[in-house]
């Protein structure tokens, strides 16, 4: 079962009212960071988890529990509100202070010290692949392991509000790149309603929620798909269609294989779209035949 918990974390996924300030990735939901990670900030939320062998450049602040798995390292300090589970070969840069219990595995290195105000055991702790077994069956109500895989496939299939929108945690997947210049991810991505981001996107695909900032350009390998009364900050680009919603502002160019564009969106810049843009009023198709404004980019209704 373990093969569809990791599958369930090759995803990228920045729930509601995620924002990217101050150097810190901050959300009210709890947060999973996939093996072999770089993040070049710190990370804030409920209960945090990291797997083996990534590298945060910031300060973990969590508001519930706080699981670094195998040969990571934090150039900051780690901040829980409850329970630490450290595993071996963990370094911490900075301070480690625990409300709760510290379960500490083997050559554990903290730099400034720690303070734990409950027990404090050394042991190598459960590993967080299986603990994400035992979170992931909770979260999707499940009892039988051999149900995990069905239900994964159903919550990220075509039933995707089987948990609940505000269970879903933020998930970054195994081999994830984040820096304040590029947000670079080997998946699909899916960003929240009123998100607030730096840095330039990088996914397989990428949906953007209602009323979301980004300060950067998005680029996919797939399809684009942005939300009401989004601002994009820079280009967007991507190999399949990719659709504009109502109030959109998008401040650079569009390109794309083809371009469905609600007739209340702005784009600065120039578009290009080989296949064609399909202006659309209020869900309903305006036209499928444009011309391009060489002086604006925008597209006219033939």
């Amino acid at each position: 079962m373990e093969n569809g918990v990791q599958d369930w974390l090759h995803q990228c996924s920045l729930p509601d009212s995620t924002e990217l300030q101050e150097h810190t990735l901050k959300t009210e939901r709890n947060v999973i960071v996939g093996d072999r990670c770089t993040i070049d900030y710190g990370l804030k939320g409920n209960d945090i988890i990291v797997c083996e062998f990534c590298t945060l450049n910031g300060s973990v602040i969590a508001d519930g529990d706080v699981r670094i798995d195998n040969w990571c390292e934090v150039n900051g300090d780690v901040i829980v509100a409850e329970d630490a589970y450290l595993g071996e070969g963990v370094k911490i840069h900075g301070r480690l202070v625990v409300q709760g219990d510290l379960d500490i595995g083997d050559n554990v290195l903290i730099d400034r010290g720690f303070e734990a105000k409950g027990w404090i055991s050394i042991r190598n702790p459960m590993p967080v692949i299986v603990y994400l077994l035992v979170y992931v069956m909770t979260l999707l109500k499940i009892e039988e392991n051999g149900d995990i895989e069905k239900a994964l496939a159903e919550l990220f299939g075509e039933d995707e509000e089987e948990c609940g929108e505000d269970e879903m945690p933020l998930l970054i997947p195994p081999n994830s790149s984040l820096n304040m210049k590029v947000f670079a991810v080997q998946a699909p991505m899916s960003i929240g309603n009123g998100c607030r981001l730096h840095g330039n996107i990088r996914a397989d695909s990428v949906e953007v929620g209602t009323d979301t900032t980004i300060f950067g350009s998005l680029r996919a390998q797939g399809a684009i798909d942005i939300g009401r009364q989004t601002m994009v900050h820079g280009k967007v680009e991507g190999r399949e269609t990719v659709s504009v919603a109502e109030r959109v502002r998008i401040l650079g160019d569009v390109v794309a294989s083809s371009l469905v564009l609600h007739e209340n969106a702005h784009v600065d810049g120039t578009i290009r779209a080989p296949q064609g843009v399909r202006i659309t009023r209020n869900g309903e198709k305006v036209s499928d035949e444009t011309t391009h404004d060489p002086g604006t980019g925008q597209p006219e209704i033939c």
